[in-house]
């Protein structure tokens, strides 16, 4: 094809044609052969290259905290799974994210903008065919009696029907590919926007799983305070004893009431949380926070193995990843939408149908008639609109560039800081639980000396507060720690992969 519009425009050279006739006359020359042969004169798509380190930071080996080595365990499976949240091996929680997947609203509208999006790419499409249109009239008539020797030749009969039954026929070739970059540009957006309806899912279920441990972790701080309200009850009780046989004072007895009060005071706090963590629950499974519940359960649940991979591996398994990719080759579809527009453009359009003054010789073969034939335009001046339109193009798809590379750089930080939370927690934990052993043995020692009257009750006071505070940390540790796994999943893709990404033949698929 190049090689015969070489010999096109020199042909036109050496007729002595203006440099501008020539390039009309070779476009209007050059329209059937583009038409057949598929000219498409949009930039190639060229997927931006970068550049992943190769390996995880956290997952090298380390040095503790007390100068031991610490290093993440290896997973017993290769990878996560569809259902990510099953390797927590908790019956609720998998109810409830099944439940989620099919009644969370905000899954259901980006599903339903997912279905706008694929409609768009069948109005996109359609500009490949003709449009044909009809519409039957009729109308009847009177001439004018007033028009001098014109109304001497209708004075017989003035009035006259006219029946129409006209067939409109119009079509535009996609000589230069703008309506094949159009459909382009639709099916990646419709890719960007089951990739985000992909990210809304990742996001909800964690936001759940995360809510669930949540209310797990209140769940157990309310066991604690209820074992604390025994034992201070049971403090209480000898207090009052030792006071009234002489051996304590009434300030022993209101320390002791203060501890059991606050005891109490805090389990009602813990269960304020709960509720609001259930309502959470509630609202990303799709029920009223009224009538919803779940029921009471500790905290037990280990933090699993979660296999990170190596960081390159993000690019295929994050959602977000995949739909600032998209987003790209959506922008760079449309500089090719605009830069058909520096072309000439040929549409053609045809009529046929019947026409006749009598009903009875409306469908027969002389009320036929007909008419085809083709138009071709070209912009000669714009005032610099396509120009600046195409600079406007070119710098939004830079742009989305820039943002694809700032996502796959926030995939790496999120994965870095869940993987270094989850060690640092681990470390924490065990120290922490060290911590609530010293405090445990510290309050037995204050209670036997007490209760030998070595002691003040203020002793006792001191010990169990110290014990209960250090018991609690241990517990918002655990919390933190299993949030922080599900972090990590979502900051992996939780299991998913851009090969689940529909392609764009799918999207343009009249189904889902």
């Amino acid at each position: 094809m190049i090689n015969s519009m070489q010999h096109l425009a020199s042909r036109l050279a050496n007729r002595g044609i203006s440099r501008r006739n020539r390039f009309v006359h070779l476009s209007l020359l050059l329209l059937p052969l583009c038409g057949f042969a598929g000219c498409n004169v949009g930039p190639k798509y060229l997927h931006p290259v970068v550049p992943a380190p190769p390996a995880f930071k956290e997952l090298s080996t380390q040095q503790a905290g007390d100068g031991s080595t610490w290093k993440t365990a290896q997973p017993q499976d290769g990878a996560l799974r569809g259902k990510w949240w099953e390797i927590y091996q908790e019956s609720e929680l998998d109810a409830l994210e099944d439940k989620l997947n099919v009644s969370n609203q905000n899954i259901a509208q980006s599903y339903d903008n997912f279905m706008v999006a694929r409609a768009q790419v069948q109005q996109a499409r359609s500009n490949y065919y003709p449009t044909v249109s009809v519409g039957a009239s009729y109308a009847r008539n009177r001439s004018s009696q007033s028009q001098g020797a014109a109304s001497s030749l209708s004075s017989a009969n003035p009035n006259s029907n006219v029946f129409n039954l006209p067939f409109d026929v119009s079509w535009e070739p996609d000589l230069w590919g703008r309506v094949r970059n159009t459909v382009h540009q639709f099916s990646r957006a419709a890719q960007v926007s089951a990739a985000d309806l992909e990210n809304v899912k990742l996001t909800e279920q964690a936001n759940l799983a995360v809510f669930y441990f949540q209310l797990r972790g209140q769940d157990a701080l309310e066991d604690l305070y209820q074992e604390t309200v025994d034992v201070d009850q049971k403090s209480l009780d000898l207090t009052r004893v030792r006071y009234k046989s002489g051996l304590d004072n009434d300030e022993a007895v209101a320390q002791a009431e203060i501890a059991l009060e606050s005891a109490k005071a805090a389990a009602t706090n813990a269960g304020i949380a709960r509720a609001q963590y259930e309502h959470a629950i509630a609202l990303l499974v799709g029920e009223p926070a009224s009538t919803f519940s779940v029921p009471v359960k500790t905290l037990t649940t280990q933090v699993p193995n979660i296999p990170a991979g190596v960081p390159s591996e993000l690019l295929e398994r994050r959602p977000d990843v995949a739909a600032a990719e998209r987003t790209m080759a959506e922008a760079n579809a449309l500089i090719g939408v605009q830069k058909a527009a520096y072309y000439p453009t040929l549409s053609i359009t045809g009529s046929a149908g019947f026409e006749a003054s009598k009903f009875s010789k409306w469908m027969t073969s002389p009320s036929r008639y007909w008419s085809v034939g083709p138009t071709a335009s070209e912009t000669i001046f714009d005032g610099g609109l396509r120009k600046s339109t195409m600079a406007q193009y070119t710098a939004l798809y830079n742009a989305d560039v820039a943002s694809y590379k700032q996502t796959v750089l926030v995939a790496f930080q999120q994965t870095e800081d869940s993987l270094s939370s989850l060690r640092l927690l681990t470390q924490q934990i065990e120290q922490q639980q060290e911590t609530v052993a010293s405090a445990q043995r510290s309050f037995d020692v204050a209670i036997a000396r007490y209760t030998t009257g070595l002691d003040p009750y203020l002793n006792v006071f001191t010990a169990q507060s110290t014990l209960l505070a250090n018991q609690q940390t241990v517990i918002i540790l655990r919390v933190q720690q299993m949030m922080s796994s599900v972090q990590l999943i979502e900051a992996l893709g939780g299991g998913w992969n851009v090969n689940q990404l529909p392609s764009e033949h799918d999207v343009a698929a009249k189904r889902p």
